[in-house]
């Protein structure tokens, strides 16, 4: 009976990661796969469409109008007990040429289920639970302090990372510097490019908005 049980144990453990591979090799039914190709190297992401659509469709939006192409991750926050966790922060910044009109209300986690966990990717916003826009998060490590709870709202998890982990870490890894408030002493000091995102699943819905960052721009 004890070799059965050490079995599932094991198959406990290693069918997760198995899955993980499936999902960047192929499509997942309910997830939207989404290669960012940064100077770093590539990062694949699977968005959760079923358990969080308002947050997916809003970055998909971003994505399929080649609002993050060119923009850059430009923070690391890394855990001062623990430095090799933490989280990367990427998007357009306050770039209003690229940002698109409205924000997307906050899907909590206490509702989707999803939670911060390591690999996830999250919104980024301010103050108003519902500004989130077109900067957002990727966890190396939990961070269940970014999870909802009560009437803490916190932050829209909405995927996870199931490629190019040791992309992620080697971003958080980089020197920092300057910042101010939360972000002080978080700024990359040489950002990481985000040269493309591709949405890979599914048939891209680009907004028709102008696009007035690539005014002047050779092609």
């Amino acid at each position: 009976m004890r070799p059965i049980l050490h079995l599932l144990a094991l198959l406990a453990f290693v069918l997760p990661a198995q899955a993980r591979t499936q999902d960047a090799n192929r499509p997942s039914p309910g997830f939207v796969r989404v290669r960012l190709v940064t100077s770093a190297g590539a990062i694949m992401l699977a968005l959760d469409a079923r358990r969080a659509p308002k947050t997916t469709a809003n970055f998909l939006a971003y994505v399929d109008d080649g609002r993050f192409d060119g923009v850059d991750f430009y923070r690391a926050a890394r855990k001062k007990v623990a430095p090799k966790f933490g989280f990367i922060q990427g998007g357009i910044r306050t770039d209003a040429r690229r940002i698109l009109p409205g924000s997307v209300p906050l899907e909590r986690t206490d509702r989707t289920g999803l939670k911060h966990l390591d690999g996830t990717i999250s919104m980024a916003r301010g103050a108003n639970p519902d500004s989130a826009a077109g900067n957002f998060s990727i966890m190396v490590g939990p961070m269940p302090s970014l999870d909802a709870e009560g009437q803490y709202p916190g932050y829209a998890a909405f995927g996870r990372v199931v490629a190019g982990m040791d992309v992620v870490k080697r971003i958080l890894a980089l020197p920092t510097g300057g910042g101010s408030g939360p972000m002080k002493g978080q700024m990359i000091l040489k950002p990481v490019t985000i040269l493309r995102a591709e949405r890979l699943d599914g048939t891209p819905k680009p907004t028709g908005g102008v696009k007035p960052w690539l005014i002047g721009v050779a092609r």
